[in-house]
């Protein structure tokens, strides 16, 4: 892959190569990550303020999601997150129910709702996430579920550092769209 496709496609890092990625469960690390939760809605909602709609319907990259994609793919992820913790939380390591991410994004609620209804649930649902995670205790964050299509066991640790990775590499891409565009 080319230097200028990477970037394009991981404008904060690829996920393994964030700086939180291979980091032991701490304190200050957790309150940096939560924090990236619950403020993502609205960084994501700055992220595309006041973009029109031939801006929304733009791909953040060649061969990629449009804005309009991105913000409800957020929104869909982030709701798997949401059931993925509380399953963890309540049964002993649950298998996890993958989704074909690229076909939910073409399905009709992609397609005709406006972003700001996936803003609005970003909102309600991260402020729920941060409540439920903010009350986690260190045993907690060990917990597990089983992700087959990795075929391997993922602590809520695990899932929170990917989670507030997802949040920002996606704003990024609607950030660094907007610089390219000058718009």
């Amino acid at each position: 892959m080319e230097n200028e496709e990477l970037r394009l496609r991981y404008p904060v890092s690829k996920e393994e190569d964030a700086d939180a990625y291979n980091k032991p469960y701490s304190d200050a690390l957790k309150n940096e990550l939560l924090n990236d939760i619950k403020i993502l809605p609205a960084m994501l909602e700055v992220a595309v303020q006041d973009l029109n709609a031939n801006q929304l319907h733009t791909p953040y990259r060649p061969g990629g999601w449009t804005v309009h994609q991105l913000v409800h793919h957020v929104a869909d992820s982030h709701i798997n997150a949401f059931v993925r913790f509380k399953l963890a939380l309540t049964e002993d390591n649950p298998i996890i129910k993958p989704y074909e991410q690229d076909a939910w994004v073409l399905l009709s609620d992609t397609k005709n709702l406006p972003i700001n209804i996936s803003l609005t649930l970003l909102h309600a649902l991260h402020a729920r996430w941060y409540q439920l995670m903010h009350e986690m205790t260190e045993d907690e964050w060990q917990r597990t579920i089983y992700h087959p299509e990795v075929q391997k066991k993922l602590s809520l640790w695990d899932l929170l550092k990917s989670y507030s990775w997802h949040g920002r590499h996606h704003t990024a891409h609607i950030t660094k769209l907007r610089e390219r565009m000058n718009w």
